[in-house]
């Protein structure tokens, strides 16, 4: 057996010991206990025999609560009834004090059960790094900037976050990828050191980007008076630059000098920069940046990450311009411009291999101080005086930033060892240090977070803080504070924080918890339908990220009410984003912060285009799935899934019958009304907007190919306490004013995706304490932010 194969089966084997150990934690609910009696008179009458009423059957549920599946059902029943839901309106319901008298004493076992076994065995069972943590810590371990994240075998998808333990798989999938991965950013950290980092700068002119033959029809660029020109028009990978083409794989740094041609009313001409392949057999382009190609000649600057092969793709990218129509799938010189469509004209364009961080950090990362002497037409030599020595020091610091935390010698000893060996074979000490690195790599104690039942020791939280804010292992100052036993001190962690949190660091973090928070990540997995719903593009796309992204990146900067989540009087817009929502006066493309007006019908993410988009289907609306998705993402009501003898509610795309109408039916009966008075409400205040996130009055629908406009949109609706509303300004008033809920929720979410378990029963009086702490800054984000990694909860394993 490998070391690699004997680490793991050696970690594996004692996580299952402690995965599969029977619970110390035993809470009876007695047969004597007068919630026995409760039970019988309220309850068992509609919930035991062979067809219970929602499959609860309490006459058979454990009154021992010895395990998580049985706690969570009797949370559920917990919930329910303190709700109000159950008993149901039209049965006897039972008498306050009798009420209060049973959730006190379930209430009281259920935090005793958890509290025992989490002290026990934690709240966070058997917990490894997520995908994308596990790329960025093999990028920062290395120093390295290649991309990994594709080498790796994706997250299963869960109605959670990929942090949760309970939501996370391995298998045998996971394990060849991460070795592929490892190998990967080995090669390309010890290529950078031993053969130093490659040149190249390309000072490209419009003669150089245009097509080689004029007289051929091809996809590239012509020239136009001194220009390289790609005109507005629909066919594939027109505009691709083979100038572009990437000599191996990484990042590349462009400057771009360009402007538009034969401008439309609306402005400058939206352009897109893609990279790709851009043949037939490899259709698949990556996004690299959009900009407004203006009547004056501008520069533009963007990063591209390319593999080899790869070319540039820049085209107008508008779908509302007018678009140009070629024969045969290819362009011929002069074809365009007759047909009066804009374009985007290119005078110059460089590109240059860079690299982060610079190789000298590569070289300290991977050998420390020792010497590196290059060898001409072969790689450098690592000199070492004292090989096992250096291998002992150098693997020592290496692993204790990989397993964060310190390694002794005799948990280094089988790393060290491994170089031993291959330097007896003769190998050269650079090749036996990428031996003792890669086994350190495909340690379980790299992959997985080793934590103590308890409170988290100091390197425990720096691992865990670390990689909640920046999707990362913790860096030098932070495992430092970690040896002084500082870290935990209020004002030393909340320095860090706001450290952790400075320059890119917020954006890391919004764009790592929102793209799961809020769905932001599935964006892409569906297209409004161009009919119905013309002028959507990638463009419009992009900036709607940017529009959400921004939104909480500022909230968290500034403390601002998480009531801005519903309501604010302003957004982040540029350009091409406001003409689409039909907001006028914005101009460029850079994204900037526009005061919106009230008939604007925008403010608050639930009306960002990111959202919406998010929450459709891409050819109808649906009031269920948005109104789920602001009652479980915003307000925090858990909404469970539909009785599996209730069919789906399908939107008529004929007309002849409203949402509305159909809901009716639905409601009326009792097992889906109780949800439904949670989930419609949201779900119709936003039902003006479309599956494209335009505002909208009535609803279309195509008839004989043809768009023609339906029903009103009816959008009036009862809040659950009987507060009504008759608009979605209406809407965000009332809900917006509460912002304690909305702050309830967030410290519930950012703790999940932090710690890696959901809140649970025991958690609740944590969460209610953090936004009560929020309420003096009038429930701000950061705030929030601060005190879920202040509570004990997030501070324990």
């Amino acid at each position: 057996m490998t070391a690699d194969r004997f680490h793991w089966s050696l970690s594996f084997g004692r996580l299952s010991v402690v995965m599969t150990a029977v619970l110390a934690a035993t809470v009876s609910l007695h047969a004597a206990d007068p919630t026995e009696a409760f039970l019988k008179t309220h309850c068992l009458e509609c919930h035991q025999g062979d067809a219970p009423e929602g499959k609860l059957d309490l006459e058979r549920l454990s009154r021992d609560i010895t395990n998580r599946e049985i706690e969570r059902r009797w949370v559920r029943i917990h919930d329910r009834l303190s709700s109000g839901e159950m008993p149901p309106k039209d049965a006897a319901q039972p008498a306050s004090g009798d009420k209060a008298a049973f959730l006190e004493v379930l209430q009281g076992k259920l935090v005793t059960f958890r509290e025992v076994d989490d002290r026990e065995n934690g709240r966070v069972r058997g917990r490894r790094l997520t995908r994308r943590q596990i790329a960025t810590t093999l990028q920062d371990l290395l120093a390295i900037d290649a991309r990994l994240d594709g080498l790796l075998t994706e997250d299963a998808p869960s109605d959670s976050y990929s942090t949760v333990a309970d939501r996370q798989t391995i298998s045998h999938f996971h394990l060849e990828d991460h070795l592929r991965a490892v190998d990967r950013g080995l090669d390309e950290a010890f290529h950078r050191v031993l053969r130093g980092d490659s040149q190249l700068l390309r000072e490209l002119t419009a003669e150089q980007i245009v097509r080689r033959d004029p007289r051929r029809r091809t996809r590239e660029p012509e020239m136009r008076d001194g220009l390289a020109v790609i005109w507005s028009s629909g066919l594939i990978f027109y505009g691709r630059i083979p100038a572009t083409t990437a000599p191996e794989e990484g990042w590349y740094h462009f400057k771009l000098r360009a402007k538009g041609l034969k401008l439309p009313q609306t402005g400058g001409v939206w352009t897109t920069v893609q990279s790709g392949l851009c043949v037939s057999s490899a259709p698949l382009l990556n996004s690299v940046t959009t900009f407004e190609a203006t009547e004056e000649m501008r520069d533009i600057e963007f990063d591209a990450y390319m593999a080899k092969g790869e070319m540039l793709e820049i085209r107008p990218g508008d779908v509302t311009l007018k678009r140009a129509r070629f024969q045969g799938g290819q362009v011929g010189v002069g074809e365009g411009e007759p047909q009066e469509v804009p374009g985007v004209a290119m005078e110059s364009l460089s590109m240059e291999r860079v690299y982060s961080p610079p190789a000298d950090v590569t070289k300290e990362a991977l050998f420390g101080d020792l010497e590196v002497r290059p060898r001409a037409g072969a790689d450098a030599i690592v000199v070492s005086k004292s090989p096992e020595k250096d291998a002992e020091t150098l693997l020592s610091a290496f692993a204790e930033r990989a397993f964060r935390r310190p390694v002794s010698k005799d948990e280094l000893e089988p790393y060290l060892d491994l170089v031993r060996q291959a330097l007896n074979d003769d190998e050269s000490f650079a090749g036996a240090m990428r031996m003792g690195y890669r086994a350190i790599l495909c340690s379980p104690r790299f992959l997985y977070f080793f934590e103590a039942p308890g409170p988290l020791d100091d390197y425990a939280f720096a691992a865990r803080l670390s990689y909640f804010l920046t999707g990362t292992a913790p860096d030098r100052e932070l495992r430092q504070l970690a040896a002084e036993g500082r870290l935990k001190e209020k004002d030393v962690l909340r320095g860090q924080i706001d450290r952790l949190l400075e320059g890119r660091g917020v954006s890391m973090f919004v764009a790592d918890f929102c793209d799961e928070w809020l769905d932001l990540q599935t964006i892409g997995f569906t297209e409004p339908d161009p009919k119905l719903y013309p002028g959507f593009d990638s463009i419009v796309q992009s900036a709607m990220l940017n529009e959400t992204w921004i939104t909480i990146e500022t909230m968290i900067l500034e403390n601002r009410s998480v009531s801005e989540l519903i309501k604010a009087d302003h957004t982040y817009l540029n350009s091409r984003l406001a003409r689409f929502y039909g907001i006028e006066g914005v101009e460029g493309d850079e994204m900037r912060k526009v005061t919106v007006e009230r008939g604007s019908h925008r403010g608050g993410i639930i009306t960002n285009g990111s959202v919406l988009k998010v929450t459709s289907n891409g050819s109808s609306t649906s009031p269920i799935i948005r109104g789920i998705w602001v009652a479980e993402r915003l307000l925090g009501i858990p909404i469970p899934p539909p009785p599996e003898n209730i069919p789906a509610i399908e939107p008529d795309i004929r007309g002849s019958k409203s949402i509305r109408e159909l809901l009716a039916k639905h409601r009326s009966q009792d097992s889906c009304a109780t949800c439904h008075v949670k989930i419609d409400p949201p779900g119709f205040a936003l039902e003006n907007f479309d599956p494209s996130g335009r505002w909208r009055e009535r609803y279309l629908r195509l008839a004989d190919g043809r768009r023609e406009r339906g029903a009103h949109v009816e959008v009036a609706y009862t809040l659950p306490d009987g507060r009504e509303f008759e608009s979605l300004e209406e809407f965000q008033t009332l809900v917006g004013a509460d912002a304690r809920v909305l702050a309830v929720n967030l410290a519930d979410e950012l703790l999940t995706y932090g710690t890696g378990a959901a809140v649970s029963f025991a958690d609740r009086a944590v969460v209610e304490a953090i936004a009560n702490q929020a309420a003096e800054s009038g429930y701000g984000f950061r705030s929030v932010l601060y005190g879920v990694i202040e509570s004990p909860t997030f501070q324990s394993k």
